[in-house]
């Protein structure tokens, strides 16, 4: 099947509106033709706040569709000339098509073949990835949702100063810590404590950062946490077998899969983690996949119903 050349970036715009499982069920650290990708090069770090008109982006219906929609916004993420203020909702869309195909093998099969070739490895690992975090959390998803607060992350460009320092510091890639950052709290989103008392954007139990050698400074502090987590990758021997290191970090062969996933489409063009830094919360509850967007603040668990009575815009629009 062959994509319409026709894909302009001003119709991918107007039609624009995690990654991430519930914390806390898991172990954290320290519990034992048309577009083609260009070359590489640095990524496209501008930021833009959250505005009150974002929306839920919707995945068209249509397998034809939804991959030139994909490779729509695949292609603007990796553009210089795309305006910062896009990238937002560019990224929002990019996650919320890989979450949708995700849960969709067929479906997702079909969407993926429609791609141009060079794009489909690209498709594939998003998509293998994220299975790797369903494999994680069988089963219905819970009813009720996190006391957390979602904040909006430190500037991209700060954190790839951070991951950069503690590689030159430790030899643990940089493309790997990012992609933990990633997958533990969405580059710094999630602000809380998981039920197995990890925190900060790096997931730390108290316990480990008081291992002599590891945590310095302030737990919740991204620079500190992102030197540390490095830190605790080499002790637990990430330098000669990153796997080993990431089991170190969460006592799972999906966690560690799905981590260098993520790494590898970072190290193969830097400009992959433009998408990956504007990731949303998503909270994989019962009522289904629901974002939790910059500014959710909840002191204590609220049951989903009553979040979603008065946030309806936090569900997956329907069809």
């Amino acid at each position: 099947m062959r994509l319409r050349q026709a894909l302009l970036l001003p119709v991918v715009l107007a039609s624009l509106g995690l990654t991430i499982t519930a914390l806390g069920n898991q172990n954290r650290a320290g519990d034992s033709s048309a577009s083609t990708p260009a070359p590489a090069t640095e990524p496209i770090v501008a930021s833009a706040p959250t505005t009150p008109e974002r929306r839920y982006p919707r995945v068209p219906a249509d397998d034809q569709a939804a991959a030139e929609l994909l490779l729509s916004v695949e292609s603007a993420l990796r553009d210089p000339a795309t305006p910062a203020d896009a990238l937002p909702d560019l990224g929002h869309q990019q996650q919320v098509i890989y979450r949708v195909l995700s849960k969709d093998r067929p479906r997702s099969q079909r969407v993926v073949a429609a791609l141009p070739a060079r794009w489909r490895s690209i498709a594939e690992r998003h998509l293998a990835a994220r299975r790797e975090f369903l494999s994680m959390s069988r089963g219905r998803g819970p009813s009720s949702l996190p006391a957390w607060r979602i904040i909006q992350p430190e500037p991209a460009e700060q954190l790839i100063s951070y991951y950069r320092k503690a590689e030159a510091a430790t030899g643990i890639e940089w493309e790997v810590l990012a992609a933990v950052n990633l997958v533990e709290t969405g580059m710094g989103r999630i602000d809380g404590i998981s039920v197995a008392n990890a925190r900060g954007p790096m997931q730390f139990l108290p316990t480990t950062w008081a291992e002599p050698g590891i945590g310095a400074g302030d737990i919740r502090d991204p620079h500190d946490a992102i030197q540390a987590a490095a830190r605790y990758l080499v002790r637990r021997g990430g330098l000669k077998d990153i796997r080993r290191g990431l089991w170190g970090y969460n006592n799972s062969d999906y966690y560690g899969k799905a981590v260098l996933l993520y790494a590898s489409l970072i190290r193969e063009d830097p400009r992959a983690y433009t998408g990956l830094y504007h990731w949303e919360i998503h909270f994989n509850a019962d009522a289904g996949d629901l974002w939790l967007p910059v500014g959710y603040n909840e002191s204590r668990r609220v049951p989903v119903q009553d979040y979603l009575r008065r946030h309806p815009q936090s569900a997956l629009p329907a069809d």
